[in-house]
């Protein structure tokens, strides 16, 4: 059965009746869960029903790049390898086998899988090197700096692949190998387009996807702005009933329906009442002890590969001033963040990289204002900026050593300086990132800077930091990290100071892209990693991301209907727990 939007949907309409038109009663999508299910049971397909926090930017996976996008194509777009849940090793996926090396060639040999599209089309190595070229034609910012030490790719067959490489590199396997493969019969002619197109990228990002294709083991039914996202699985998966690593692979339910959430209480609600199996995102502290009273309710605790940090916009005061940016790194208190906000269910940050990284992360890395009562904080801090030539009519810090209320704060050059906004999401999406942005907006204000906290929705938000650029500073997060932290070097080379690019803050620092590119060539794990700490000490000391925090995972399930959830870093919602979870 082919998964084709008109042919799919009639034959939803003959197996669900009316249904589908229950949806359309409520926003929240509570009464049309519970409908579902009992249609469920007439035709004996098994729902698995979840909850996600906030509409989807886009199916456009080159512009759906928010983390609930990212849930919804994780299960659709699928790479040549994968990591293992448990191992985190390096599977092969859409690949047959590990690739075969050649050193002195500086080649990859690798096999692909029988496989198939969700359109019934073949899966060939046509669709990879169409993918590169998509890469590297448009630019794709997640993609591009990495795919360019590929010199050229050969197809010798519809299911082999040669990759010539540039030189050596140490990120083949990790950033080249699990990059999503699109569909050339999907993605050819729109590309194709998009190419004539003054801004071209721009012109890919805006094509409309209802239906993506994919290889992955469910494909779009429907999707409803604002309402519902209705998932079957697809029966074109190649790993059904395969065992990848030591997971034998369903999917073992038909359908998945996506309700969506306005806010986290409502959402809570329905997962107690059983009106959806899983909430799709991380639990908030102050839930914990209510749902741990609840007999129909799991929860799971796991640690997380992740970045919450407060970022800066380098390309405009006042923080294109190092040194306000280091005052600003004195005088927040993370531990507080931790305590209070996190309520001891994360880790402080001091680096970009996680410390839960044990390869790569660097423990030097200078850790402003550690050990510090906030006192000292502001008095250190008024030091800084008193040093750097800022000025007050009544400083925070008087002559006796007093903290008092300060005047608002003047440049070097005498100017008062503009009040400047901190972007946060909104509280109801992530209220860590919500408080913690009000709490920056007080610590600041200790100092006289003009700091004013501003919510916006999650979407919004990464338009205005991402394509428009005009902001000052923002409370955003990588909710999941990549072990290879090859991150560094997307999220702040140079080059990737474009909109819609990585480089969010503008920073440009050409001693760290030299190191960034040397790191990629380096085989030898140790001279990499002298070299990836090099990285982590220049980023400590231009701050162009603050570090705050690396929360846990608390995430929940009704217990009633479904089990086999797979836990592994960074929780439970993954590919391969919907890959693996059964009815009971």
């Amino acid at each position: 059965m082919a998964l084709k939007g008109g042919k799919m949907k009639n034959k939803l309409k003959e197996q669900a009746g009316t249904c589908l038109k229950f949806f359309l009663l409520t926003g929240i999508f509570i009464a049309a869960a519970i409908v579902f299910f009992s249609c469920q049971k007439s035709r004996e397909q098994v729902f698995l029903k979840i909850g996600l926090p906030e509409e989807p930017r886009s199916m456009n996976i080159w512009l759906g790049t928010d983390a609930n996008s990212r849930k919804i194509l994780s299960l659709i777009y699928q790479p040549l390898f994968r990591r293992d849940p448990e191992t985190l090793q390096m599977l092969p996926w859409l690949a047959r086998e590990n690739p075969i090396f050649d050193k002195k060639a500086l080649t990859y040999t690798v096999k692909l899988r029988q496989a198939k599209w969700s359109d019934g089309s073949d899966f060939t190595s046509q669709d990879v090197l169409f993918t590169r070229r998509l890469f590297l034609d448009f630019k794709i910012p997640r993609y591009y700096s990495s795919w360019k030490i590929i010199k050229k790719i050969e197809a010798p067959d519809a299911h082999t692949i040669v990759f010539h490489l540039n030189g050596p590199s140490a990120i083949f396997m990790s950033r080249i190998m699990t990059a999503p493969i699109v569909s050339k019969k999907e993605w050819g002619k729109v590309a194709k387009e998009a190419l004539r197109k003054k801004d071209s990228l721009r012109a890919l990002q805006d094509h409309s996807v209802k239906m993506p294709i994919g290889t992955g083991p469910f494909a779009m039914v429907e999707y409803k702005k604002g309402t519902y996202i209705h998932m079957q699985k697809n029966p074109y998966f190649f790993g059904k009933g395969m065992k990848i690593g030591n997971h034998l692979l369903g999917p073992n339910v038909d359908d998945l329906l996506f309700s969506l959430y306005s806010t986290s209480e409502v959402a809570i609600s329905a997962l107690k009442n059983g009106n959806i199996d899983f909430y799709w995102w991380d639990i908030q502290p102050d839930y914990i002890k209510i749902l741990k009273e609840q007999d129909n309710i799991d929860l799971y605790f796991n640690k997380k590969s992740a970045l919450y940090y407060l970022g800066f916009n380098l390309r405009k005061p006042p923080f294109n001033d190092k040194v306000l940016r280091q005052v600003v790194a004195t005088v927040i208190n993370k531990e507080f963040i931790l305590t209070r906000i996190l309520q001891n269910f994360g880790t402080s940050m001091h680096s970009i990289v996680p410390s839960g990284n044990n390869l790569w992360y660097n423990p030097d890395v200078k850790k402003y204002g550690y050990g510090k009562d906030q006192d000292q904080r502001i008095k250190l801090s008024h030091e800084m900026l008193k040093k750097a030539g800022y000025s007050w009519e009544i400083p925070p810090v008087t002559e006796e050593g007093k903290i008092v209320k300060p005047s608002d704060i003047r440049l070097p050059s005498g100017k008062k300086m503009d009040k400047f906004i901190i972007l946060t999401p909104l509280a109801d999406y992530d209220p860590k990132r919500a408080f913690t942005g009000i709490m920056i907006q007080e610590w600041l204000r200790e100092l006289g800077l003009p700091a004013f906290a501003e919510s916006m929705d999650f979407n919004s938000l990464l338009d205005t930091v991402k394509g428009e650029r005009e902001f000052d500073a923002f409370v955003m997060g990588y909710g999941k990290l990549g072990l290879d932290t090859d991150y560094l070097r997307s999220f702040f080379y140079s080059k990737n100071d474009v909109p819609q690019g990585l480089n969010m803050s503008g920073y440009n620092n050409p001693e760290f892209d030299r190191l960034a590119d040397i790191q990629r060539t380096l085989i030898d794990t140790e001279k990499r990693k002298k070299i990836i700490w090099q990285m982590q000490k220049i980023l400590s000391e231009d701050i162009p991301y603050l570090p705050l925090y690396n929360p846990h995972i608390i995430e929940a399930v009704f217990n009633k209907r479904f089990k086999g959830w797979l836990s592994k870093v960074d929780g439970i919602g993954n590919m391969w727990s919907l890959c693996v979870v059964k009815p009971k």
